[in-house]
């Protein structure tokens, strides 16, 4: 069975819209607001992860985000791995693969999709970007591991990965390291056994 990884560039107070500060929110660009090292450091984690996943998930508009930004047609290790996974895109109208590979729209009952492809898909379905579609995720309990790459700014505003959940949903740290001299990947896992009170 597949892992869903959730995979994320974040703020310390956990905005991830706008990282490049093209979106108008008058916050961003703390993506471009790290050094070159730090930059080719998290690009080296970036193609790791990529080289290890089996499939790519994630919403139309971060689909179209890779796209509008030339990743069907860049080169390298890291682009060309992204262009061979397959990619499965949720939406509720057809999308263009723009050239980018295998793409294979999701439609429907979204949790129940993502259930049937973490099923015939053996190892990590890596998520990117994709805030609406991960916090149907997460609320569905078919996060089995959240990748948070944690820029050292506070954006103050800004869509986040949590806006708001049903219930705690409890996570246990499961690893942490240092990227570059900036950044800091933090690792979680879902604790899906919740304990009974009084035990």
């Amino acid at each position: 069975m597949g892992q869903l990884v959730v995979s994320e560039n974040v703020t310390l107070d956990g905005v991830i819209q706008d990282p490049t500060g093209e979106g108008g929110t008058g916050r961003g660009s703390w993506f471009t607001g790290i050094s070159d090292e730090d930059r080719a450091a998290w690009a080296k984690v970036e193609c790791e992860e990529a080289l290890g996943a089996d499939a790519l998930l994630m919403g139309r508009r971060t689909h179209e985000y890779f796209l509008n930004r030339g990743w069907a047609t860049r080169t390298g290790e890291w682009a060309d791995r992204l262009r061979s996974l397959p990619k499965y895109v949720v939406s509720s109208s057809a999308v263009d693969g723009g050239g980018w590979g295998e793409t294979t729209v999701l439609t429907g009952d979204v949790p129940a999709e993502v259930a049937k492809l973490k099923e015939r898909v053996p190892g990590e379905i890596v998520v990117y970007g994709s805030g609406r579609l991960v916090h149907a995720l997460v609320e569905h309990d078919l996060v089995d591991e959240l990748r948070l790459m944690t820029y050292p700014f506070v954006a103050g505003a800004g869509g986040r990965l949590f806006p708001g959940t049903g219930e705690v949903k409890p996570l246990r740290l499961t690893g942490s390291r240092i990227v570059g001299d900036g950044l800091a990947l933090l690792v979680y896992r879902p604790v899906l056994e919740r304990a009974t009170k009084g035990e």
